[in-house]
Protein backbone atom coordinates (compact mmCIF):
# COMPACT_ATOMS: atom_id res chain seq x y z
CA UNK A 1 0.00 0.00 0.00
CA UNK A 2 1.67 3.17 -0.75
CA UNK A 3 1.91 5.89 1.97
CA UNK A 4 2.35 9.29 2.50
CA UNK A 5 4.61 10.54 5.20
CA UNK A 6 6.18 13.92 5.63
CA UNK A 7 9.58 14.40 5.10
CA UNK A 8 12.11 15.30 7.93
CA UNK A 9 14.97 17.27 8.41
CA UNK A 10 16.76 13.94 8.46
CA UNK A 11 15.70 13.31 5.01
CA UNK A 12 17.63 15.41 3.40
CA UNK A 13 19.82 12.82 1.18
CA UNK A 14 15.81 10.58 0.04
CA UNK A 15 14.87 14.33 -0.83
CA UNK A 16 18.10 14.74 -3.19
CA UNK A 17 17.59 11.17 -4.62
CA UNK A 18 14.12 11.37 -5.20
CA UNK A 19 13.95 14.59 -6.62
CA UNK A 20 16.82 14.47 -8.73
CA UNK A 21 15.57 11.25 -10.32
CA UNK A 22 12.16 12.37 -11.23
CA UNK A 23 13.05 15.53 -12.96
CA UNK A 24 16.01 13.66 -14.57
CA UNK A 25 13.22 11.47 -15.93
CA UNK A 26 10.68 13.89 -16.63
CA UNK A 27 12.71 16.41 -18.80
CA UNK A 28 16.12 14.86 -20.12
CA UNK A 29 14.73 14.50 -23.20
CA UNK A 30 13.68 17.78 -23.35
CA UNK A 31 16.59 19.76 -22.25
CA UNK A 32 20.21 19.28 -23.05
CA UNK A 33 22.41 17.99 -20.35
CA UNK A 34 24.51 21.08 -19.53
CA UNK A 35 21.29 22.71 -18.66
CA UNK A 36 20.02 19.90 -16.51
CA UNK A 37 23.08 19.30 -14.87
CA UNK A 38 23.21 22.77 -13.90
CA UNK A 39 19.72 22.48 -12.78
CA UNK A 40 19.95 19.40 -10.65
CA UNK A 41 22.87 20.38 -8.70
CA UNK A 42 21.63 24.02 -8.18
CA UNK A 43 17.85 22.84 -7.39
CA UNK A 44 18.80 19.83 -5.56
CA UNK A 45 21.34 20.82 -3.64
CA UNK A 46 22.10 18.96 0.22
CA UNK A 47 22.41 22.58 1.31
CA UNK A 48 19.21 23.86 -0.20
CA UNK A 49 17.41 21.01 0.43
CA UNK A 50 18.49 21.16 4.39
CA UNK A 51 17.36 25.04 4.27
CA UNK A 52 13.97 24.32 2.83
CA UNK A 53 13.34 21.48 5.16
CA UNK A 54 14.16 23.23 7.89
CA UNK A 55 11.78 26.21 6.64
CA UNK A 56 8.01 25.84 8.48
CA UNK A 57 6.47 27.74 5.10
CA UNK A 58 7.80 24.81 3.01
CA UNK A 59 6.60 21.17 3.39
CA UNK A 60 7.82 18.01 1.41
CA UNK A 61 5.40 15.11 1.50
CA UNK A 62 7.31 11.48 0.59
CA UNK A 63 5.04 8.80 -1.38
CA UNK A 64 6.50 5.59 -0.81
CA UNK A 65 5.75 1.61 -1.44
CA UNK A 66 7.02 -0.67 1.52
CA UNK A 67 9.76 1.95 2.71
CA UNK A 68 10.65 3.42 -0.83
CA UNK A 69 10.15 6.68 -1.64
CA UNK A 70 8.40 6.44 -5.58
CA UNK A 71 7.29 10.73 -5.78
CA UNK A 72 7.39 13.06 -3.48
CA UNK A 73 4.92 16.79 -3.17
CA UNK A 74 6.22 20.09 -2.31
CA UNK A 75 4.01 22.76 -0.98
CA UNK A 76 4.66 26.33 -0.15
CA UNK A 77 2.61 29.11 1.93
CA UNK A 78 3.59 32.44 2.71
CA UNK A 79 6.77 33.81 2.06
CA UNK A 80 7.72 30.52 0.93
CA UNK A 81 5.74 30.77 -2.50
CA UNK A 82 7.59 31.24 -5.66
CA UNK A 83 6.01 33.78 -7.28
CA UNK A 84 2.33 35.21 -5.62
CA UNK A 85 2.90 35.07 -1.91
CA UNK A 86 -0.61 35.47 -1.13
CA UNK A 87 -1.41 34.88 2.52
CA UNK A 88 -4.81 33.52 1.15
CA UNK A 89 -2.73 30.53 -1.17
CA UNK A 90 -0.94 27.50 -0.84
CA UNK A 91 1.28 27.08 -3.50
CA UNK A 92 2.27 23.27 -5.08
CA UNK A 93 5.78 23.61 -6.46
CA UNK A 94 6.28 20.30 -7.33
CA UNK A 95 4.70 16.55 -7.68
CA UNK A 96 7.10 13.91 -9.10
CA UNK A 97 6.33 10.23 -9.27
CA UNK A 98 9.15 7.82 -10.48
CA UNK A 99 8.44 6.69 -13.96
CA UNK A 100 7.91 3.25 -12.70
CA UNK A 101 4.78 4.42 -10.49
CA UNK A 102 3.23 7.00 -13.47
CA UNK A 103 -0.74 5.67 -13.96
CA UNK A 104 -0.97 4.06 -10.44
CA UNK A 105 -2.41 6.97 -8.71
CA UNK A 106 0.84 8.17 -6.61
CA UNK A 107 0.25 11.59 -8.21
CA UNK A 108 -3.54 11.69 -7.32
CA UNK A 109 -2.57 10.69 -3.84
CA UNK A 110 0.14 13.27 -3.13
CA UNK A 111 -2.37 15.69 -5.30
CA UNK A 112 -4.92 15.09 -2.42
CA UNK A 113 -2.69 15.77 0.39
CA UNK A 114 -1.83 19.04 -0.95
CA UNK A 115 -5.84 19.54 -1.29
CA UNK A 116 -6.04 18.45 2.69
CA UNK A 117 -3.53 20.89 3.98
CA UNK A 118 -5.11 23.92 1.96
CA UNK A 119 -8.09 22.55 3.37
CA UNK A 120 -7.12 22.78 6.68
CA UNK A 121 -5.33 25.90 6.31
CA UNK A 122 -8.48 27.28 5.39
CA UNK A 123 -6.82 29.11 1.70
CA UNK A 124 -9.26 30.53 -1.11
CA UNK A 125 -7.35 28.93 -3.83
CA UNK A 126 -3.81 26.53 -4.41
CA UNK A 127 -1.68 27.45 -7.20
CA UNK A 128 0.90 26.13 -9.06
CA UNK A 129 3.22 26.64 -12.06
CA UNK A 130 3.54 23.76 -15.00
CA UNK A 131 5.72 23.86 -17.99
CA UNK A 132 3.59 24.37 -20.97
CA UNK A 133 5.37 21.29 -22.81
CA UNK A 134 4.37 19.18 -19.86
CA UNK A 135 0.80 17.89 -21.51
CA UNK A 136 0.71 15.03 -18.80
CA UNK A 137 0.99 17.17 -16.11
CA UNK A 138 -1.60 19.93 -17.09
CA UNK A 139 -3.87 17.69 -17.97
CA UNK A 140 -3.90 15.82 -14.65
CA UNK A 141 -4.19 19.95 -13.14
CA UNK A 142 -7.02 20.07 -15.82
CA UNK A 143 -8.71 17.11 -14.68
CA UNK A 144 -8.72 18.10 -10.80
CA UNK A 145 -10.09 21.14 -11.67
CA UNK A 146 -7.14 23.93 -12.57
CA UNK A 147 -7.86 26.69 -14.71
CA UNK A 148 -4.40 28.29 -16.57
CA UNK A 149 -4.61 32.45 -15.03
CA UNK A 150 -1.29 33.23 -16.06
CA UNK A 151 2.24 32.59 -17.46
CA UNK A 152 6.07 32.97 -16.24
CA UNK A 153 9.49 32.61 -17.16
CA UNK A 154 11.32 29.58 -15.85
CA UNK A 155 14.90 29.50 -16.09
CA UNK A 156 16.51 25.64 -16.59
CA UNK A 157 20.69 26.27 -17.16
CA UNK A 158 20.52 28.94 -20.03
CA UNK A 159 16.85 28.34 -21.48
CA UNK A 160 14.22 30.25 -20.61
CA UNK A 161 11.05 28.36 -20.46
CA UNK A 162 7.12 29.16 -20.60
CA UNK A 163 5.27 27.95 -17.20
CA UNK A 164 1.68 27.92 -17.07
CA UNK A 165 0.22 29.34 -14.25
CA UNK A 166 -3.13 27.21 -12.90
CA UNK A 167 -5.50 27.38 -9.72
CA UNK A 168 -7.81 25.88 -8.14
CA UNK A 169 -10.25 27.85 -6.31
CA UNK A 170 -11.66 25.59 -3.11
Amino acid sequence: MIEIRRALKEDPHQLQKIGRSTFLETFVDSNTEQNMNNYLEEAFSLEKLITELSDESSQFYFATLQNRVIGYLKINIGHAQTELKDADALEIERIYVSKDFHGKKVGQLLYEKAIDIANKLNVAYVWLGVWEKNSRAISFYQKNGFVEFDKHIFTLGNEEQTDMMMKKKL
